[in-house]
């Protein structure tokens, strides 16, 4: 196809550059008839006329028959090169030469008309037919360019829109699939099972094909997030997947443990699997612990309502030494400080920080537990340039106060403002707020 629009587009171009030759020829015929005819005039009127009428006539059946020569190599060019969809861009070209010639002769028979009355203006006139002319080509080009793009358009195939179909019709008859099992499970539930049959065994069924349902509604989200052609090792979904199954299987335990507490034993129960970043947990406690100490941590664990982010939670005392830790050892090399905040719990305060590793794509949490009647802890912001208006922020709603910090102000409240929005006892003292 593309042979097929670049010989169509050299044959146009080659029909344009002799169209302008020929154009050219005619005007240089004429302006020469022209000034012969002009010192003519000046010998005999009556001798100039005549020679102008036959100059005229001389020109007009040149012209003809230029443009008869050049309709037949057209002709030729066109069944030679052209291809077969150009037959309307071939009728348009033929059409405005047919209209170029019939101007050609009404010029002519005018000159020949006007005789001593009035001379030929043949240069401009010429000029007008011959831009006139250049204007229809360039058109009919154009016409015929668009043509051809419309239609290389018109073969491209639909692809994406059966892909995207595609994964449509097959998430749907995933979620039938599931539904239907789950009903027929809770059916099977309802008849097989004896009379006097506990009803935490009727709850354990239903919560198995819950569970069921929900596993296979995260394969047809995979399937589809696949079939459009998103990331298949994105590190997200792949968590994302992990952290469904995992719930699932929970519920299924916590069911079969319901179930056995009413006297049955446990059919069938699927242990709790273990998180995927349990393995980054374990590496940054263990490099911790060595270089540390073994007393530096209160607590680490896998946050599963969290997108099973790996959670240290340092003592108040460790807090700074761990924070700079996390980020200069080469092996965890944390240097991006996504979120700091804090939280009142009424019993106390915490410090949750996330930070991620560009070096090594992981990511880690670090709270801290402090005093709430004495809300006092080292500011980080000398290790996480980023955490500085996050900590005047939990100093301003809070009242947690970062020592060390470089400039430990308000940053939405007034220097006035009487007590921190944020804590669970604050009392509003401005009514009209």
């Amino acid at each position: 196809m593309s042979d097929e629009k670049a010989k169509a587009a050299a044959a146009a171009k080659a029909k344009a550059a002799a169209m302008k030759k020929l154009k050219e020829k005619e005007l240089e015929k004429a302006e020469h008839s022209e000034a012969v005819s002009s010192e003519n005039k000046e010998v005999s009127e009556e001798k100039a006329s005549a020679d102008a009428k036959a100059k005229a006539a001389a020109a007009a059946k040149a012209k003809a028959e230029a443009i008869k020569k050049m309709k037949e190599k057209e002709a030729e060019a066109s069944q030679a090169e052209e291809p077969a969809g150009a037959d309307e861009k071939a009728k348009a070209a033929a059409a405005a030469k047919a209209k170029a010639a019939a101007a050609a002769k009404a010029k002519a028979a005018a000159l020949a008309k006007q005789g001593k009355e009035e001379e030929p203006a043949g240069a401009d006139e010429k000029a007008k037919a011959a831009a006139a002319a250049k204007a229809k080509a360039a058109a009919a080009a154009k016409a015929k360019a668009a043509a051809l793009a419309k239609q290389g358009k018109e073969e491209e195939p639909a692809g994406a829109d059966e892909k995207a179909k595609a994964a449509a019709a097959a998430k749907a008859k995933a979620a039938a699939a599931a539904k239907a099992k789950a009903a027929a499970l809770a059916k099977q539930g309802s008849a097989d099972e004896p009379v006097g049959d506990d009803e935490k065994a009727k709850a354990a069924a239903k919560a198995k094909a819950i569970a069921a349902a929900k596993a296979k509604a995260a394969a047809a989200a995979a399937a589809k997030r696949k079939a459009a052609g998103g990331e298949a090792g994105d590190t997200d979904d792949e968590k994302a997947k992990a952290k469904a199954a995992a719930i699932a299987k929970a519920k299924a335990a916590a069911a079969a443990k319901a179930k056995a507490a009413g006297g049955e034993a446990p059919a069938d129960v699927e242990a709790e699997q273990p998180s995927p970043n349990q393995q980054f947990l374990d590496k940054y406690v263990k490099v911790i612990k060595e270089n540390l100490g073994e007393d530096m941590l209160e607590d680490a664990y896998i946050n599963r309502l969290g997108k099973d982010v790996p959670t240290l939670v340092a003592k108040k005392e460790t807090y700074f030494k761990i924070a700079q830790f996390l980020k200069h050892n080469e092996q965890l090399a944390f240097d991006y400080l996504s979120e700091h905040h804090g939280s009142d719990f009424e019993t106390h305060m915490e410090i949750y920080n996330h930070m991620y590793s560009f070096k090594t794509k992981e990511n880690i949490a670090l709270k801290v537990k402090i005093d709430r009647d004495e809300p006092k802890i080292e500011s980080i912001t000398p290790v996480w340039e980023g955490a500085n208006w996050p900590e005047r922020e939990s100093y301003d709603l809070l009242g947690i106060i970062y020592t060390g910090h470089p400039n430990l102000t308000r940053i939405m409240l007034t220097d006035d403002w009487v007590g921190h929005p944020l804590r669970k006892d604050y009392e509003q003292h401005d009514e009209e707020v």
